[in-house]
Order: C-alpha cells, then structure tokens, then sequence
C-alpha cells in the first residue's frame, strides 16, 4: 500500500482503505498560478483524464491543460446548413409544387421572398444544434458527481483551485499519482470516491 491506501500499479480497480471504488484524486492549490503552473505538468506527464476547477476563469487555462478546440462550430455550422437547406426547399414545394400560385408577378421559384422565413430557420436549426451538441459533448445531464461529496471540492465556487485526476486515466497509479501532485505544491491531496 502507498499513499493514502492507493496501490502503487496500475490496475485500474482502485478500491480506498475502507472497500470503495476510486473516482480520482483531488489535489488542492493556493491560486491560481500554482494550479496553472501544476497543469501544465500534468499535461506533460501524459495524463488525459483529468479537469481543472477554479473560482473564476483563469487565462490561458485551456493552453496549459492542452485541450484541443472543440468541435461544437462544426456542429452549428451544420445545423444552419440543415436549416437553410430545409427552408428553401419547403418553400420551393409550397410555391412551386404543391400550390403553385404567382405573387406579385414572380417566378415560382424567386428566392427573394424566401429570405427571411430561410434566415429564421437558419438561426433555430443553430440555437438547437448549439444546445444539444454542448449538452452531448460535455456529458450532460449528468445528475450527480462524485466530486459533490466532498467538502473540500465544494469550497471551489469560493476560493479553492482544484486538479482532479480520474482513476479512470491510464497514467493513473495511485499513490504514485498522490505523490506527483504533491510535489507539484499541492496543499492537500483527497481521495474520491464513487
């Protein structure tokens, strides 16, 4: 047994000293550029899952953590498309197809009176396509969390900055992982659990 009754290997069942099931480790910092400073480390040593939690936003966090841009303009992008696309063609039916009838001497297929009804579904599809393609890519709804439980993760809203390293990561080695984070100044390391 190491630190904080973690096994030093990696065999991805970590259990606490009292039988349950590892979430992470949670190490608190004193501000923010000493949580930016041990992100940056943890970037470098390889980890993939773990988060940072911070009273405010602090600049540049994105770079230090190494996270990649997200994918969530594509899928606005392809939900105004969708909505253009669905528009022009319902009022191509509508006027040209299915009830044809001239308006103010037009062509049946005159875009000009299309524009605002095609600009309007352009921003729907995309306000739903921005709603949703967030709520899926951030894992949501997800009603409880393991970090809820501790004391010491709730005080983040306040003034505490947090790194949480998951059990799930395979860089994950238990007491190895707390003593890494340790030296990266960490005041205080907690287990957390399911």
């Amino acid at each position: 047994m190491g630190i904080l009754g973690l096994p030093s290997r990696p065999d991805h069942g970590f259990r606490t000293p009292e039988g349950g099931v590892v979430h992470g480790v949670m190490a608190e910092f004193p501000n923010s550029a000493a949580v930016y400073h041990a992100a940056e480390q943890v970037r470098d040593a390889g980890f993939q899952k773990w988060d940072v939690f911070a009273p405010f936003p602090i600049h540049g966090i994105d770079e230090a953590m190494g996270m990649k841009r997200t994918k969530l303009p594509l899928i606005v992008a392809g939900g105004a498309i969708t909505g253009i696309t669905v528009a022009l063609l319902m009022q191509w039916w509508m006027t040209a197809v299915d009830y044809p009838l001239v308006v103010q001497g037009k062509d049946y297929s005159a875009w000009e009176p299309w524009v605002p009804v095609t600009f309007e579904l352009g921003v729907l599809f995309s306000a739903f396509s921005a709603l949703i393609g967030m709520l899926a890519l951030n894992g949501l709804p997800r009603w409880n969390h393991p970090l809820l439980k501790s004391e010491r993760f709730l005080r983040v809203s306040d003034d505490k900055f947090v790194i949480v390293i998951e059990a799930g990561d395979a860089k994950f080695q238990g007491s190895d992982t707390v003593t890494m984070l340790q030296g990266m100044g960490a005041t205080a390391v907690e287990l957390v659990e399911e």
